[in-house]
């Protein structure tokens, strides 16, 4: 039974499944690392099997840090997730300021940046759309900000169809990967980035790995609205983190087996390059459309899940209630999505408008992300 800890709270129904919220997991967590991150964490784990047993350890971690949420997402099933646990354990204060961060900043900062991702790989894909990157950025947030007010049934069946799809396309990489051999991507030169560096920095290869896992614990803040949730909860954290470990490892073991280990650690694109060899030429257009893919997933759940801190947060404040308005009748709290929606679109615009070209690096650092070497980032997540 849903407990909502405010009498303020407003009536959840819980219209999430099992697969709900392994989709929610799986499709915010697998983005664009997967594409870019490989090559810098080749580069710095210095071998093959160290850049393995690296993926390894992450996807550990992040089972440690799954199992934690498992216990406190079925001890307080409320919607919030950190919001929530941080009111209980430091008082209001803390669970006010990471409400305020979230919207003002974190969520709506990364669904700003995950749809610049869309927008430059539309670019890439069909150059004729380069020229609207700002309205394909701010497309992408309006529709599916649009579609997940429509109700929560709207918003599962986007996730669950693009998280799937996404499943489905890294799986013909690795496909691709199996059915090319070393000798021949070797020979066709890939795509490179800078040199290699001059020797292993395991730390700075595993905050790419972690970085790489980051977002399991959205699922958390969906708490109240997953079905049978003691069983579900636990359940979506644990094959959530499994299922994307196993991701990672063979996609990355499919990346060595195809382009070998030094190619594989200076590679911009692996993907693009285990494609092109296998396939030919349109394996690029057919990379981009799948990272297309991915950032719309990332979207739709940050959309999905983040507008669930702000319902729970304005329920706790009476000069906040207007923002836990909910449409009981779509499961959904519209009036947070709206705002969410308005921020990152005034994120996109100022940015935009002020970087041009360079708009995503920016946004990514003005996130909260200047704390990574991203210097020593090959290109970026560009």
């Amino acid at each position: 039974m849903n407990d909502n800890a405010s009498s303020g709270a407003p009536h959840i129904r819980a219209g999430l499944g099992l697969w709900d919220a392994i989709s929610i997991i799986v499709g915010i967590v697998v983005g664009t690392s997967i594409f870019r991150a490989t090559s810098a964490i080749f580069d710095n784990a210095g071998g093959p099997t160290t850049a393995i047993l690296l993926w390894l350890a992450g996807g550990m971690l992040a089972w440690c840090g799954a199992v934690c949420y498992a216990e406190l997402a079925t001890s307080f099933p409320r919607d919030g997730g950190d919001y929530e646990y941080l009111n209980r354990a430091f008082g209001s204060w803390c669970g006010f300021l990471f409400a305020w961060a979230q919207i003002t900043t974190i969520i709506s900062g990364n669904i700003g940046i995950m749809s610049y991702v869309f927008a430059d790989y539309a670019g890439q894909a069909w150059p004729e759309l380069k020229p609207h990157t700002l309205a394909l950025t701010s497309g992408s947030i309006i529709a599916l900000s649009a579609l997940n007010a429509l109700g929560v049934v709207a918003g599962k069946a986007a996730q669950n169809a693009l998280t799937a799809t996404k499943v489905v396309g890294l799986g013909g990489i690795v496909i691709a990967a199996a059915l090319t051999s070393t000798s021949a991507a070797s020979s066709s030169a890939p795509r490179v980035a800078v040199p290699a560096t001059s020797g292993p920095n395991l730390g700075l290869a595993l905050v790419f790995v972690l970085y790489a896992y980051g977002g399991w614990q959205h699922a958390a803040y969906v708490a109240a609205e997953v079905r049978n949730q003691r069983r579900n909860l636990p359940r979506a954290l644990t094959f959530g983190i499994v299922g994307i470990s196993l991701i990672y490892l063979v996609v990355n073991a499919g990346y060595l087996h195809a382009l070998g280990f030094e190619t594989a650690r200076r590679a911009i694109t692996p993907a693009a390059d285990v494609l092109e060899h296998s396939c030919g030429a349109w394996a690029a257009k057919a990379i981009s459309t799948l990272v297309m893919l991915s950032a719309l997933g990332a979207i739709n759940g940050m959309i999905l899940t983040g507008t669930r801190i702000y319902a729970v947060w304005g329920a706790d404040y009476p000069a906040l209630k207007w923002l836990s308005t909910w449409n009981e009748r779509r499961a959904t709290p519209i009036t947070a999505i709206a705002l969410q929606a308005i921020i990152a679109l005034t994120l996109v615009f100022l940015v935009g408008t002020a970087a041009g070209q360079n708009a995503f690096d920016v946004a990514l650092n003005r996130v909260g992300l200047s704390s990574l070497p991203w210097q020593k980032f090959p290109g970026g997540f560009e």
